[in-house]
């Protein structure tokens, strides 16, 4: 447990200040910020109340549990996993070790779905650990269909579009802490050059109107998707200007 975030009597603002300290000397790319939603998820208040109540002091209580939270981020554990959720555009999903973090990029891929005619058949392949999707698609109300397959291999058709951020990262690759510490290796990693699954999942769609895939390499995606059978094929970028979801049409 840190020694900066534990001490009697300590206000808001000071267990803020020590533990942003502590965190920037971690390495953490956004220590304020995480700091902030530590702070928040250990009192249940929303971040604008640090502020509000920036001058009242924490009980022993409340400052043994922010120690600890604050060391697991300074062990890089990832912030999502510590609170259990993640915010993705107007949701929140809840998220634990078995599933990678959704990313803000991923939302390209929502984009491309909504885009849809109303009542599309639509599959997501890679949705990730079925306990988590299913705990999120109750919480949230959604009328969805699980089904444990390889891909697509089992997954009764047909579909209107088939959506995946599938694992893209070339074996072997550096990558922070947060990462290659915490997130699944088996969501990550995509053999030698990172295109294995696209390469198998592009196997399985033949008929398929429409295919979108969140990538790491766009160009070589594109060609692969091209040489499925797709004539149409339109490259994304995300709002960091990346190349980052592949849309294929026919």
């Amino acid at each position: 447990m840190p020694e900066a975030v534990v001490g009697a009597g300590k206000s808001v603002s000071a267990a803020l200040s020590d533990a942003t300290v502590a965190l920037t000397t971690a390495g953490c790319d956004t220590p304020r910020l995480d700091a902030e939603l530590l702070l928040s998820y250990v009192l249940g208040v929303g971040r604008e109340r640090l502020v509000i109540d920036a001058f009242a002091e924490l009980d022993a209580f409340e400052l043994e549990r922010y120690g600890a939270v604050v060391a697991r981020r300074e062990a890089r554990e990832p912030v999502a996993y510590i609170l259990g959720r993640k915010a993705f555009r107007r949701i929140v999903v809840s998220v634990d070790r078995r599933v990678l973090i959704p990313r803000p990029e991923t939302e390209l891929l929502v984009d491309v779905a909504l885009s849809l005619d109303r009542g599309a058949r639509v599959a997501d392949v890679g949705t990730g650990s079925g306990a988590v999707a299913r705990s999120n698609a109750a919480e949230l109300g959604l009328d969805v269909e699980f089904v444990r397959a390889d891909l697509l291999d089992g997954v009764p058709g047909p579909f209107d579009a088939v959506l995946a951020n599938l694992p893209y990262v070339a074996e072997g690759s550096g990558m922070p802490p947060e990462i290659e510490f915490y997130e699944p290796p088996l969501a990550l990693f995509g053999g030698p050059d990172g295109m294995d699954p696209v390469r198998r999942l592009l196997e399985m769609v033949e008929g398929v109107p429409l295919v979108a895939l969140e990538v790491g390499l766009a160009e070589a995606v594109a060609s692969l998707v091209e040489h499925a059978g797709f004539p149409s094929v339109q490259i994304l970028r995300d709002l960091a200007g990346h190349e980052r979801v592949v849309v294929g049409r026919r």
